[in-house]
């Protein structure tokens, strides 16, 4: 049973900070937490408009733990719903791919259109098209969920009244500067499936730089010092940017390039690479030890990447990867230990991690 002394040592006041404690990490309590106080109530990064490129496209997907479908409907817009049919409440959609112009339940074949309204409930009340005195299609329709886009990366959020959109996105803009998004196009993708840490050490291990220059010694060359970390609301991670000799000798292969990993609370990350790269990664928690990733690699409009020059993208990032996976996954082994009490952060270095964890501690601190 988790309690209000949960965070005691998180929250002393110390020159040298404390990280969340072990069970934040270990405990599937905490990560219900998480689903009913923090993804429950935020923007949460879902998927990747490409992937639905027909209309009926669907794939079903969670969030805050519940079952969540996203659509691409007649009129070509993302939508995302509630994946419970509203007659005894089964899954709908159970695998990506397309429904063709209507949502049939398999069951006893409740069909709904693209925009979830109830179109055909047979038999219901005895006949093929009976229905009881009082029944309206109306009032069965699929229950939507607040769905944005921004660029190709889709946003659910599953509470009544969300914060605007547009607020959610402001403090990523500010650090984009003059960086358009909308200018790349997705060019290669990278599945890692499960990967045997908590969503949170992927996302802590993206934001801080201290342990690239170890970890990553074979995949880039640039030494701490070149790093500094940011916090700007809600928005935290750190950056590197090169004067214009340092850029025109840095190696691409080597990633030695300006670069600025943006993420977005809670669970959005964004790396952009000058002159001519992104990278989009999805984070979808398993369990508290478990986390599914994806990346997407995109390329400028203007960029002209030969597809062996894609691969070789790819290849690299799928290095670099494993390189922190390694990490993560013995620091959720680390964690299991009785002695773990979540480490100490460094002031310099891991502030925006810290930065993150008290984001998170101010999710859950009221709900214990």
């Amino acid at each position: 049973m988790l309690t209000q002394s949960l965070f005691r040592d998180f929250d002393a006041v110390e020159s040298v900070p404390r990280g969340l404690p072990a069970l934040a990490y270990t405990s599937d309590e905490f990560l219900q937490l998480e689903n009913q106080h923090l993804f429950a109530k935020n923007w949460v990064f879902a998927g990747f408009s490409h992937d639905l490129e027909n209309t009926g496209d669907a794939i079903p997907i969670q969030v805050a733990g519940l079952p969540v479908f996203l659509l691409r409907d007649s009129e070509g817009r993302i939508k995302a719903f509630h994946n419970v049919c509203r007659h005894r409440n089964l899954k709908l959609i159970d695998a990506d791919g397309n429904c063709g112009k209507l949502i049939r339940c398999p069951y006893h074949s409740w069909s709904y259109d693209l925009c979830g309204n109830l179109k055909n409930a047979p038999y219901f009340g005895g006949g093929a098209q009976q229905q009881p005195g009082n029944f309206d299609f109306n009032e069965h329709g699929l229950i939507p969920v607040h769905c944005a886009i921004w660029h190709d990366w889709i946003f659910v959020n599953l509470s009544e009244n969300p914060t605007p959109f547009e607020d959610f996105l402001a403090p990523i803009r500010k650090m984009l500067g003059s960086n358009k998004v909308e200018d790349y196009k997705p060019v290669a993708t990278i599945d890692f499936g499960e990967i045997g840490c908590n969503w949170k050490l992927l996302m802590e291990n993206f934001i801080e730089p201290y342990h690239v220059q170890f970890v990553h010694q074979t995949t880039t060359n640039q030494p701490l010092q070149d790093h500094r970390t940011f916090i700007e609301a809600h928005c935290v991670g750190s950056l590197v940017e090169l004067d214009a000799e340092q850029q025109a000798s840095a190696s691409l292969s080597a990633l030695g390039v300006t670069s600025h990993y943006l993420t977005l609370f809670p669970s959005f990350i964004l790396g952009t690479y000058q002159p001519d790269q992104l990278g989009v990664y999805l984070h979808q928690p398993v369990d508290a030890g478990h986390t599914h990733q994806r990346r997407v690699i995109y390329t400028h409009k203007d960029a002209n990447y030969s597809e062996a020059e894609i691969q070789q993208l790819r290849d690299l990032w799928h290095r670099v990867h494993l390189e922190d996976h390694a990490m993560c996954t013995r620091m959720q082994q680390g964690r299991q230990s009785p002695l773990a009490d979540g480490g100490v952060l460094s002031p310099c270095w891991e502030n925006s991690v810290r930065r993150f964890q008290e984001m998170i501690a101010d999710a859950i601190r009221p709900a214990l």
